[in-house]
């Protein structure tokens, strides 16, 4: 039978395991936890000899005597507590000592109802699975231990209207901190697989979460290999970007992990690893990053009505997606963020023209330009042709742009309150300054629904119709946002007969006014004419 040889160290003491190789998970553990000495509610961490804990399970690599892995023990013997003090705070329970009142529990109910109910049976479960989870690279990062991977209601909860527009310095050194402790750390190969998907709930991430996850990209895509992009320059680079992400309530910094994380699935989605070239992905996957850098919550007409700096700057053309151009090779500019520092200049120059390009078709007014553009080439596409890969290059950074409606609901209708934020934010401005009010962020004119429902029938719905024309492998993509349509048309139907339902009411109660001198006075209603 074949066997695997693992050497690795334990407090210094070099040790050996040998094992089948299709040796079951759990046997493997064992062995470790025998070499160790450790007791059964003890965790185990087994480190790489680059510092990277790796997972202990039959897949482990053989390795040599000068190649060892580095096996620790964590909270063995802390104050007698199996888990000890120190992960029991980090976790915010003592887990052996629920396992332990499950148990005098389940004993209870066993001597007075003389049967184990199956829901202790479930609690069993449930606490032996967390446990497993500890044990496991999942936690490591802790991307994924509290994490739900399945879809679920996760609303928004930035209170944006009580904070500076810009980060502070505190936050930011505070963000950049736990960041920088969990960029090293190993992330779940279930998290990295669901980061691939369109319904990837970004609500349950924080800030310092979302830049590993930003970093994953990177990894998993080949930039960071074939572009020689150092670890760190590639975090300060992400750092910079988050810090240059304003807080308003849309078009900040979660926004732009949505839009990345969307950009990140098509590539996988559609293979354009396949089809297209490694540096246009790389322009696409950037771009998206970059998009919306320093947004101030107000879209192009303020800027222009208003006659912000932004718009004399650029002449009324494009003013915020110049500037979030601008902004990004600003970052760029600097070495110790320049994650294109190691590419020729040719490379570089190319890389600069296709991230202009690809922020600048993020313009709305831009929309029916683009899209008449990519579906005259449609039935001709061709890949080696470069005009054909720029038109599909703004396309999917348009895509993304807007692809809220394409996620769970769940996920996808707070986006929807944060945007009816900033737009009312907007319109409230204009009344304020003597500006035009953009019609469709007026409060007193706008509804939920009714924001909605034009927008996905006449931009969003035909946008991903015809890319999915050239992937039928998105034609799933397209049915959250044909549902999402109907959603909202059922909303805006039911608002429709709430008003018509109140207006009679209304009417009624006026005409059933008595004036007494000067004071009206309301006769009272018979049961069969009061209104709810």
């Amino acid at each position: 039978m074949a066997t695997k040889i693992i050497y690795f160290t334990v407090n210094g003491r070099p040790e050996q395991a040998e094992f089948p190789v299709n040796c079951p998970a759990q046997d493997v553990k064992d062995l470790f936890r025998s070499a160790a000495e450790a007791g059964p509610h003890d965790i185990l961490k087994l480190y790489n000899p680059k510092g990277n804990i790796i997972n202990i399970s039959p897949n482990l690599e053989p390795n040599k005597p000068n190649t060892c892995y580095k096996l620790e023990v964590v909270a063995s013997g802390c104050n007698s507590e199996p888990l000890g003090v120190e992960l029991a705070g980090a976790l915010g329970f003592d887990l052996s000592s629920m396992e332990k009142r499950l148990k005098d529990l389940e004993k209870k109910i066993l001597i007075e109802a003389g049967t184990t109910p199956a829901v202790v049976y479930k609690m069993k479960k449930q606490v032996d699975s967390f446990r497993e989870k500890l044990e496991s690279v999942e936690h490591l990062s802790w991307l994924g231990l509290f994490k739900d991977l399945s879809e679920g209601a996760h609303k928004p909860s930035p209170f944006y209207h009580k904070r500076t527009l810009h980060k502070t310095k505190e936050e930011c050194e505070h963000v950049l901190e736990k960041f920088l402790q969990m960029s090293s750390l190993e992330v779940s190969e279930e998290v990295r697989q669901y980061l691939k998907t369109p319904t990837f709930d970004n609500w349950q991430w924080e800030d310092a979460e979302i830049m590993v996850l930003l970093q994953v990209m990177y990894t998993d895509l080949d930039f960071v290999a074939t572009y020689n992009i150092e670890p760190e320059v590639l975090q300060q680079f992400l750092f910079e970007v988050y810090r240059r992400y304003n807080n308003i309530p849309f078009h900040n910094f979660k926004h732009c992990f949505c839009v990345t994380q969307m950009m990140y699935g098509l590539i996988w989605l559609t293979d354009l690893r396949s089809k297209m070239d490694s540096i246009d992905l790389l322009i696409m996957l950037t771009s998206a990053v970059c998009h919306d850098l320093d947004h101030t919550g107000y879209n192009n007409a303020y800027q222009i009505n208003a006659r912000t700096e932004l718009a004399l700057r650029y002449n009324d053309i494009s003013p915020l997606e110049n500037h979030h151009c601008a902004v990004a090779f600003d970052i760029l500019e600097k070495k110790e963020s320049n994650i294109f520092r190691n590419v020729s200049l040719e490379q570089y120059k190319w890389i600069r023209e296709g991230i202009i390009k690809c922020i600048l078709a993020t313009d709305m007014t831009r929309h029916n330009e683009i899209l008449n553009k990519f579906k005259s080439i449609l039935s001709s596409f061709d890949f080696d042709n470069k005009d054909h890969r720029d038109v599909l290059m703004m396309i999917l950074i348009k895509v993304s742009d807007i692809s809220n409606e394409a996620r769970p609901m769940e996920v996808a209708e707070p986006w929807l309150d944060c945007l009816l934020q900033e737009f009312y934010n907007q319109s409230d401005a204009e009344k304020l300054e003597g500006l035009p009010v953009t019609p469709f962020m007026d409060r007193d004119k706008i509804t939920k629904p009714s924001s909605q429902t034009g927008f996905i029938r006449f931009v969003l719905l035909p946008l991903f119709i015809e890319l999915a024309n050239l992937f039928p492998c998105l034609e799933h993509i397209i049915n959250p946002v044909r549902k999402a349509l109907d959603y909202y048309t059922e909303m805006e139907k039911a608002l429709e007969r709430e008003k018509q339902n109140r207006t009679p009411c209304e009417n009624g109660f006026k005409s059933k006014d008595i004036t007494v001198g000067q004071t009206s006075v309301p006769e009272a209603s018979s049961p069969d004419t009061q209104c709810d």
